[in-house]
């Protein structure tokens, strides 16, 4: 069992050239669980007893304040969630809860800096990997700052479709009602700002999108690369929604 977790995550650049012996005491050191949709995880505030990682499933982070509440991450397989604050020992900064039938593994955070005292390649990565998070985070702060919502959305659907290698289609990875959360705008204005796009070369049909003129949505956006990335050699860590899925 602990070989097959093992297996699961082995993949994440958190642990790429870690050493075994590593990577099998904090998987015995962790717990497997699963959890069904709308659980919440961990809240804000909190001590960080955990480093998650998402092996199946989606996990969304969020924020809360004055009664108001914003999406500030979703996170799909396999993949980490809130490193920073289990290396630190610091109380979570966002809440987090399964958006399905999600299974996570749950490793003590005492046991994770245990590892980076004793192993000195994963304390690499996992600098290389709170590095990414901040540096993905600038990026979204400027883009909330520095794009009016149509170039907001416009850069983010393209940087979707670069993803997929240009592609002309594409399905998006999550909820319009979260995709808009996460970029600072209500439900109401993200769906006008989709609906304007038509006329800039994007066609919106449900959560499919349709990039009919390449070159004069491209205008719209301007994409940057010290704006949208990405870094060379970056791992998912940085990436704060899923990728899309090609429209087939």
């Amino acid at each position: 069992m602990i070989e097959t977790i093992a297996d699961d995550v082995r993949d994440l650049q958190l642990f790429e050239g870690v050493q075994d012996a590593t990577i099998l005491k904090l998987m015995r050191a962790g717990y497997d669980q699963s959890f069904p949709p709308y659980v919440t995880l961990i809240k804000e505030g909190t001590p960080a007893d955990f480093l998650h990682i998402v092996v199946e499933g989606m996990v969304e982070l969020y924020a809360g304040a004055n009664q108001r509440e914003a999406t500030m991450a979703v996170v799909r397989p396999v993949s980490t969630f809130i490193l920073a604050a289990s290396v630190r020992d610091a109380p979570y900064l966002m809440s987090a809860r399964t958006l399905q039938r999600s299974r996570v593994l749950l490793i003590p955070s005492a046991d994770l800096r245990a590892a980076i005292a004793s192993d000195n390649r994963f304390a690499m990565n996992v600098m290389n990997e709170l590095a990414g998070c901040y540096r993905s985070m600038v990026r979204h702060a400027k883009n909330l700052k520095l794009r009016n919502t149509r170039e907001r959305v416009a850069a983010y659907l393209l940087r979707q479709s670069r993803l997929l290698g240009n592609a002309p289609g594409f399905i998006l990875p999550v909820e319009k009602r979260l995709l808009a959360s996460y970029m600072g705008m209500t439900p109401e204005n993200l769906s006008r700002a989709l609906k304007s796009l038509a006329e800039d070369g994007c066609k919106i049909d449900g959560q499919r999108i349709i990039i009919t003129d390449r070159v004069k949505f491209e205008a719209l956006a301007a994409l940057s690369p010290w704006l949208d990335g990405p870094d060379p050699e970056a791992s998912q860590a940085g990436v704060s929604l899923p990728l899309p899925e090609a429209d087939r």
